[in-house]
This record gives structure tokens, sequence and C-alpha cells, in this order.
């Protein structure tokens, strides 16, 4: 029996929203019911990771608005926007938007630098801009002072007969600056996370420092640590939060057929951890599976966890729906209980409310 030193407070899930590309429709629908399935078993948060030009979600803030209408509680975010596509004006109008549709509980994650693959986009991308973008933290400060409600220029007021115009990005939803969060997988990027007044997504990857020796806990741990020290020292908003996400496979109630397929998933994604990667020296977390005791215990030896009293465990990239049911609902009944954490409020039974809805 794992011995937790304090409860995790905070549970959520992560998902992909993978769909066939000859019938995306059906893809989409999935990840809503799951997002769904996700508040009836009483998850604090629900994140959708961001594509594009690939079969994930290209539009997490129009999913977002979807299920912010089919669901009533479960906080709903992103992990993670990267901003080199997007237009931070335009963004935070959206992002406000939604936030308001869904009664303040839109939870942005973000991250900056060039776009992947960018020589092969840019060209549409930003047809006239392409060498001129600025893809650094200038990118997200300027997002977070805009849904902040700062002025945008000196014009407001009424013109003509109807037209009013105002200086800030509108709509304004006051809660929403407080709950951006900032994906780093550097000690840079955490310290700076926490200076300018964002929350910490730390993940299943991370890039360590030249003197670090390359153990994944431990520089997870230490990025966390310089987070929060940063958070002290700034004038921040709110209290500074921290996540942590690594990919969780409870197998609890899975059937042999899940358990082997669950197993070769993890297998085949096992070697990349071994050893670093690329010329960043990049670290990615082993994936855990196994019953919720057995991650349990893996979890609280994770020198990273040991410092967060937030997890938002990501659900594997390729799997299907009804392995997504399972693996939520032992999370849910199983491995969240045995980690402290109690369910919200309106949540149900976890075998009752994995039945689909009549």
């Amino acid at each position: 029996m794992p011995d937790a030193t304090r409860p995790l407070r905070k549970l959520g899930f992560l998902t992909i929203g993978l769909f066939d590309p000859a019938d995306p429709a059906a893809g989409h629908q999935s990840t809503l019911q799951i997002m769904e399935l996700g508040e009836r078993l009483g998850f604090d948060s629900a994140w959708l990771r961001h594509r594009h030009l690939q079969f994930g979600i290209s539009s997490p803030i129009a999913m977002m608005a979807a299920a912010s209408q089919r669901t009533s509680r479960i906080e709903l975010g992103t992990a993670v926007t990267p901003l080199g596509w997007e237009n931070p004006l335009r963004l935070a109008e959206d992002l406000a938007t939604v936030d308001l549709l869904a009664g303040g509980r839109i939870n942005p994650g973000l991250s900056v630098g060039e776009p992947m693959h960018y020589d092969t986009v840019k060209h549409e991308l930003y047809p006239d801009s392409a060498e001129l973008e600025d893809f650094s933290y200038a990118r997200v400060d300027r997002l977070g002072r805009l849904i902040a409600g700062e002025t945008v220029r000196e014009f407001s007021g009424r013109q003509g007969v109807v037209e009013e115009f105002s200086n800030r990005v509108e709509p304004h939803s006051p809660g929403l600056r407080a709950r951006l969060w900032y994906g780093a997988a550097s000690r840079k990027s955490a310290v700076w996370a926490g200076a300018n007044n964002f929350n910490l997504l730390s993940s299943s990857v991370v890039f360590p420092e030249k003197d670090q020796e390359p153990d994944f806990a431990q520089i997870q741990q230490s990025q966390i640590r310089a987070f929060r020290e940063a958070a002290a020292t700034a004038q921040a908003r709110g209290p500074a939060r921290v996540s942590q996400g690594l990919v969780v496979i409870p197998t609890d109630s899975a059937s042999p057929s899940q358990r082997e397929k669950y197993q070769r998933y993890v297998d085949e994604r096992t070697p990349r951890t071994r050893a670093p990667q690329g010329p960043k020296g990049m670290l990615f977390a082993p994936d855990l599976v196994g019953t919720s005791e057995e991650i349990a215990e893996q979890l609280y030896a994770h020198a990273g966890f040991q410092e967060v009293d937030e997890a938002v465990f990501a659900l594997p990239f390729s799997f299907d729906h009804e392995d997504y049911v399972q693996i939520l609902t032992d999370i849910a009944g199983k491995l969240g209980p045995v980690l402290g954490w109690t369910p919200a409020e309106n949540g149900h039974d976890p075998q009752r409310a994995a039945r689909p809805t009549p």
C-alpha cells in the first residue's frame, strides 16, 4: 500500500482527440462523450491537446465551447495551445467568449516557439510576415495582457447612431487571466512562467540543464521548485498552481486483450525514455501501466509527483473509445482514491457513471 505524504487535491485527464480522416465527426463526438464521462466520474478537469495539420483536435476552443454546453462543473483546458499558430488578440477574444459561456471554467495552457515544421507551412500561415513573426515569450505575455483587459488602443466610444467601440478586448472575462497556464519543459521556461504570473503545466517531457544528470523525475522536481521560487517573488494575481501530467494506464478492470494491448503500447514507447533525445537532450517520462496500487507506488516514488497536489493524467494517443472509458473509470474509482483524491461532489459511482447516457 503506497504511503501518501499528502492527498492529491485535484485530478484531471488529457486527451488528444484522435479521429479517422474518413469520418472526423465521429472522433470529435467521441471526445465530447469522454469529457461528459469525466464530469460524471467526478474529475476536476478535462484537457485537450492541440494539433495542427494532424488527425487530432485542431480547434480545442470550439471543442471547449461545445463541451461547456454539455457539462456544468468540470474545468476545461488546453495542454497546450502553441501560440506560434495564433494571433494573440483574436485568441483572447475567443477564449474570453468561451470562458463566459462555460461560467468561468476555462484553463488555457500555452506555449511559445516556432511552429513545428515551420518551413513547410509558413507560406500559408504568415505569407507576408513569416520572417518577422516573434515566437518568443513576448507573444504569450501579450496574450496575458489582452486577457487581463489592458488597453489595446486609445480609440473608444460611440460612433454614429449604433456603433460603440471599446479600447480593450471584448468580451472581458475577469477571472480568466488567473487561469492561464504555461507548458514548461525547461528551467528557463518554468522560471519565466512563475515570474510572469502563469500557472505551471509540467508534463512527460523535460529539457535538462547542462550540469544535470539525465534523471527525468529529479529534473522535473528542480523545475517545479524553480517555478515556485520565481512565483513567490513576483506580484502574483493569486496562488501559483502546478500540475503534473504523465501517461498512466490502470488495468484494474481491463480485459485480458486490453491489458495485452496496453502493455504493447508501453513497450513500444519505452526505449525512447532510456536516453536523452535530440540536440537538446530531451527526456521522456516512462508511461505507467499496471494496477492502481502499482501505479500509485511509482507515483509516490517520483520526485516530480512529490512536488504537486494536482495531476492531469494523459490518455494514450491511439486507443479506442471503450479503452478510454475503462481507463478513466479506473482512474476515478481506483487510482484517484488510492492517491487520496476525492471525486467532485456531483461525481457518481464510477461503474454507474461509465454507462452511456440514455
